[in-house]
């Protein structure tokens, strides 16, 4: 990948993410982070509503279908880990129950919001709402 073409897929995702937290501010999420790093990776929106604390993967690709399928388990390991790291480096947040959502996000369409898209259960993922 090219230098221009690796700028213009960072100013996309900055520009999804941006898009995202504003959908989900209007639905009465609070952000508590974005672009959240930690050392065992990036958490793209970290968001609550009520007692429930939302780790958000997005997602933006020229169609819904290639942005919902670029989450891949590798990836969702990842945001579980760094979700375990957030949870024990902020104390307030251990009672919040979490999970673990996707936004989907592609030209001309509004972003589209996979509650609890998997859960982590006995050491292993397990699929939500995810389409595959």
């Amino acid at each position: 990948m090219t230098a221009a073409r690796r700028r213009r897929a960072w100013r996309r995702g900055l520009w999804a993410e941006s898009l995202c937290a504003l959908s989900l501010t209007l639905r009465g999420y609070r952000i508590l982070d974005r672009r959240l790093r930690s050392p065992v990776g990036e958490i793209d929106i970290v968001a609550r509503r009520g007692r429930t604390l939302a780790i958000i993967e997005v997602k933006a690709r020229d169609a819904m279908t290639a942005a919902a399928e670029a989450v891949t388990p590798r990836q969702m390991r990842r945001l579980t880990r760094a979700a375990d790291w957030l949870v024990a480096g902020r104390p307030g947040l251990a009672t919040l129950q979490v999970r673990f959502d996707v936004m989907l996000v592609a030209p001309w369409r509004l972003p589209k919001h996979v509650v609890d898209a998997w859960r982590t259960e006995g050491g292993g993922l397990h699929s939500g709402a995810m389409p595959w």
